[in-house]
């Protein structure tokens, strides 16, 4: 446990030079508190919500409620019947960046879906003519198709697939990648969840490799002037802004867009525009987000529908094997 102290100390003082900032974060981490329910509605949003709902933020989407403490929004009727998809604070700041591509949008693809709260953000703000949803883990997938199902999420498909395969099959497809990356999970501990070894270097180089890995497939998914979107719910900088600074050197054809509805929460860690929130704020467990544009010129490329048959699966069956 001492160990684990020294860890994260040391993360904190990679974050923040402020004393004062470093005790926020590391006790928002030892003694968790509560933070509010978030619903996003993917249907019309009722005139008079079941719920007690909190004063929204400045940036806040209208179709994302924040609810007072002690709302269990996953116990209502209305869940089952897909009306609203339970998700984190933090996710809906990571996902805002969505808010700022222009539409019309083709198609969405969002590379690590599992349990799918991204993909239903991108359907219920970008309305695509089609989302295609993709998670590696086998175990993971039943939770993606049953929560697109419930949530009405049409026209959609899922896929099992490698990144690297699908940037073989469907290269410079896609108006917006998402990559929601997996991660050491260190905001875990901000929800009062485990998260063994998150701040241990191991852990972070291997995840940060595996970002990289993941970033590098996704973008050659991107079409010219498509966007990609990279996401983590950790904090650790190699795990971020370095694996942005990686991915615009390997790749300077893409640029980093700025967000201006999330400036205050530029990360002081970087050049790059890219954005953090952190448990101290009090608004969600923790997010780093950014969004990447393709600069280049061309068509983007029609996706072969027998190529497409292949790889993706039927949100319409009832359960999937492991």
């Amino acid at each position: 446990m001492e160990k684990a102290s020294n860890l994260l100390l040391k993360v904190s003082r990679r974050l923040f030079k402020n004393l004062d900032e470093q005790e926020k974060f590391v006790e928002a981490l030892i003694h968790p508190q509560p933070f509010h329910p978030c619903i996003l509605w993917c249907q019309e949003k009722p005139e008079k919500s079941p719920f007690s709902v909190e004063t929204p933020t400045a940036w806040q989407p209208e179709f994302i409620d924040r609810l007072s403490f002690g709302e269990k929004p996953g116990q209502h009727p209305l869940h089952a019947q897909g009306y609203f998809y339970c998700l984190d604070f933090s996710s809906v700041f990571a996902a805002s960046i969505l808010l700022t591509i222009p539409s019309p949008v083709k198609l969405v693809f969002d590379m690590c879906a599992a349990p799918g709260g991204k993909s239903v953000f991108a359907w219920k703000s970008l309305q695509p003519e089609l989302l295609i949803s993709n998670e590696v883990i086998g175990k993971r997938l039943g939770m993606l198709i049953s929560n697109l199902k419930r949530c009405h999420i049409n026209p959609s498909a899922v896929v099992n697939k490698d990144s690297s395969i699908l940037a073989e099959r469907i290269p410079l497809s896609s108006d917006l990648v998402i990559v929601d990356a997996p991660c050491t999970g260190q905001s875990l501990l901000a929800k009062g969840e485990k998260a063994p070894g998150c701040f241990h270097p191991t852990a972070i180089n291997k995840s940060a490799n595996r970002q990289k890995r993941i970033i590098a497939n996704s973008a050659q998914i991107v079409a010219p002037q498509g966007y990609l979107a990279y996401m983590t719910c950790t904090y650790s900088p190699e795990e971020n802004e370095e694996v942005c600074e990686w991915f615009l050197e390997r790749f300077p054809q893409f640029k980093a867009v700025e967000i201006s509805h999330l400036q205050s929460y530029q990360s002081h860690l970087t050049s790059v525009p890219c954005y953090r929130m952190f448990p101290q704020d009090r608004l969600g467990a923790g997010a780093f987000t950014v969004l990447f544009k393709n600069t280049q010129e061309g068509e983007r490329k029609e996706i072969d529908v027998e190529v497409l048959s292949t790889i993706w699966m039927n949100t319409n069956r009832e359960d999937t094997k492991e």
